[in-house]
C-alpha cells in the first residue's frame, strides 16, 4: 500500500500562483510515474492535468494547463509537485495525486492509477 499526502491548497486570486506537493513515506516511490487530476465542483468527472515519468524525464500535460503549469518531482525526498501560475477561475477544484505502477511515462486515464491522495482543494477568486 501507498500512502499519497497533498499539501498546498489554498485560496488565491486569478492570475497567481501555487505549489502543490504530495508525499508519500515509501522508498518504492521512483517506482511510480506519478499523476496529477482534479475534479471541479458541481458532479463533473476526475480530470487528468499532468503525468511524470519515474526518473523525471519525460512529463505530459493537458492542453488547458500546458505552458502555465510544471510537474516536477525529487526521488530522495519522495516527492511530486506541482507548480501552477497564471491561475484561472476554471482551475478551482479539487487536485489530488496518484502513482500508477505500470507505465514508465503513466498516463491521462484515471482508471489506470493504483494510489490516490485525499486531495487537496485549490480556489481561485476572479
Amino acid at each position: 500500500q501507498v500512502q499519497l499526502v497533498e499539501s498546498g491548497g489554498g485560496l488565491v486570486q486569478a492570475g497567481g500562483s501555487l505549489r502543490l506537493s504530495c508525499a508519500t513515506s515509501r522508498s518504492t516511490f521512483s517506482s511510480f510515474a506519478m499523476g496529477w487530476f482534479r475534479q471541479a465542483p458541481g458532479g463533473k468527472e476526475r480530470e487528468f492535468v499532468a503525468t511524470i515519468s519515474r526518473t523525471g524525464d519525460s512529463t505530459y500535460y493537458a492542453d488547458s494547463v500546458k505552458g502555465r503549469f510544471t510537474i516536477s518531482r525529487d526521488n530522495v525526498r519522495n516527492t511530486v509537485y506541482l507548480q501552477m501560475n497564471s491561475l484561472k477561475p476554471e482551475d478551482t477544484a479539487v487536485y489530488y495525486c496518484a502513482a500508477h505502477g505500470i507505465y514508465y511515462r503513466g498516463s491521462r486515464r484515471p482508471d489506470e492509477y493504483d494510489y490516490w491522495g485525499q486531495g487537496t482543494q485549490v480556489t481561485v477568486s476572479s
